[in-house]
């Protein structure tokens, strides 16, 4: 499978081509929340990829999309590879949309009705995103607090239940 190399930070074009899934796809699913819109967080270099939070009416995302050649790993559509991060292993699919190329995402919310408004739901993805790429056993213990050597990674139910 080809895929789109990205040279320069591609929130603008995630932002478009969910606005557009929105209006072609999505505009008759009763589980949006009405009271958020697309948006593209901290999309950032990441191991030579770009790495962001997607939020959107229906769904709280992380992305990835190629930034270079040499070391993306392209799983086809709808295919699950494991990607590890400083706080665990998580599951992305891999998708394809016309302004993005190939991308994958692994949804970390849906729906979306906790949210009663885009300002938190936007801190909650900048919070997941600065979760998931910090290193918990590298991280400072307070004055008599022990550190855990071999603590597990996380998946994403326990990384989210630590909040």
């Amino acid at each position: 499978m080809s895929f789109r190399i990205h040279q320069h930070n591609p929130a603008e074009a995630v932002e478009q081509a969910f606005f557009r899934i929105q209006q072609e796809r999505m505009a008759d699913v009763p589980l949006l929340n009405s009271a958020l819109a697309v948006e593209a967080i901290d999309f950032q270099r990441w191991q030579g990829h770009w790495l962001g939070m997607l939020v959107t009416p229906w769904c709280m995302s992380l992305l990835l999309l190629p930034g270079s050649a040499q070391t993306w790993v392209s799983t086809g559509e709808n295919k699950r590879r494991f990607v590890k991060f400083p706080a665990g292993d998580f599951a992305f699919l891999g998708s394809v949309e016309v302004e993005l190329g190939e991308f994958q995402s692994c949804s970390l919310f849906s729906p979306m009705d906790q949210f009663p408004a885009q300002a938190e739901a936007s801190m909650t993805a900048r919070a997941a995103l600065i979760g998931l790429l910090t290193d918990r056993k590298a991280s400072a213990t307070l004055p008599g607090e022990k550190k855990v050597a071999d603590q597990p990674s996380l998946s994403r139910r326990r990384f989210f239940a630590l909040r």
